[in-house]
């Protein structure tokens, strides 16, 4: 098994970066935008992406459905496998139950958007009124 590299308290992480790194996200920039957009909180505050990140830091993760409570146990720019990125955190034990409550009832219950095929020519006359009263 690899070790994370830790750093000094001297060096300074972006908070996107870390994300990046801990494979939350596939891009910086994917990361960026969702601190942007507020799904993203330090230490229960919202904040920018360049925002520091230090060791012990709490951050709450808002991806899709669902939620991740986790504690930065060390900082890491470079993006690396999965057993590494794992190492960098660790999630709570309430968010984990959360996440499975949550994936077992999306499970049971059928995506109400789910489409068969092609519209049908119905179909097609109730998108054409829906846009035209946009």
């Amino acid at each position: 098994m690899q070790k994370v590299n830790q750093t000094d308290t001297l060096e300074k992480f972006r908070l996107d970066k870390w994300l990046f790194a801990a494979r939350f996200f596939k891009t910086r920039s994917l990361a960026a935008e969702a601190i942007e957009r507020g799904r993203i909180h330090l230490n229960g505050t919202r904040v920018k992406p360049a925002k520091t990140l230090a060791v012990g830091d709490m951050l709450i993760i808002q991806i899709g459905n669902y939620k991740y409570e986790i504690k930065v146990l060390a900082l890491s720019n470079k993006r690396g496998s999965a057993v590494i990125a794992q190492q960098l955190y660790s999630e709570t034990e309430a968010s984990l139950q959360q996440r499975e409550i949550i994936a077992e009832r999306l499970k049971v219950q059928p995506s109400p958007f789910y489409v068969r095929g092609r519209p049908t020519k119905r179909d097609r006359r109730k998108i054409m009124r829906l846009k035209d009263h946009l």
